[in-house]
């Protein structure tokens, strides 16, 4: 995949109502502080256009983000932030679903795990939403810059645990500093938009 151009072309807060969009959706879900813009911005050639920020909770919207005119990424709010108030969380949540179960032209959720933390309880939760929408999200294990080389298989596999992941199911390390991982990303971007054409 040769991303061209790359532009925030729409934003969606609680009350909007989800775009018309022509062209196939692949979205970003994970905690906050996941990686999740950071990992946006490497996909896209881009250093800001996905805003990130050292303080969690910033992606409070559900942000579109048109590819060469003919996909979007589409950057979904970041969860289990603790420092807004519980209903804010909840509205965030809502929205998320929503857009998992009501967007026509979603074709694909990348849910991203920080490789050095064990599975949470709210990350079962999103991976549960994804999967009861009928998407079996494709795992990214963020930061693995973070750790040594020699740990990341050990790393992987207690993802894997944590989800309840079959043996087969791929689970892409991936660095935004250095770009690692970024190949395979694209690849399973081609094959999810080949599959849709």
């Amino acid at each position: 995949m040769k991303i061209r151009e790359a532009s925030l072309e729409r934003v969606c807060g609680v009350t909007s109502s989800l775009p018309d969009n022509r062209y196939p959706e692949i979205a970003f879900a994970g905690k906050s502080n996941v990686g999740k813009s950071s990992l946006i911005n490497a996909l896209m050639n881009r250093k800001s256009l996905a805003r990130t920020s050292a303080q969690p909770g910033k992606t409070q919207t559900i942000n579109f983000y048109n590819i060469n005119n003919e996909l979007y990424f589409v950057d979904l709010p970041g969860y289990g932030y603790a420092k807004v108030s519980k209903g804010l969380r909840e509205e965030w949540g809502r929205m998320t679903e929503r857009y998992l179960n009501k967007s026509k032209m979603l074709r694909a959720v990348f849910l991203l795990l920080d490789i050095r933390h064990e599975v949470s309880d709210n990350d079962r939760l999103m991976y549960s939403l994804i999967t009861s929408a009928g998407f079996e999200p494709v795992i990214v294990a963020t930061k693995s810059d973070k750790i040594k080389r020699s740990r990341i298989d050990k790393q992987i596999k207690l993802l894997r645990s944590g989800l309840s992941l079959l043996t087969e199911q791929v689970i892409i390390p991936f660095s935004a500093e250095s770009r690692f991982g970024r190949e395979e990303l694209y690849e399973e971007i081609d094959k999810i938009l080949k599959d849709h054409d």
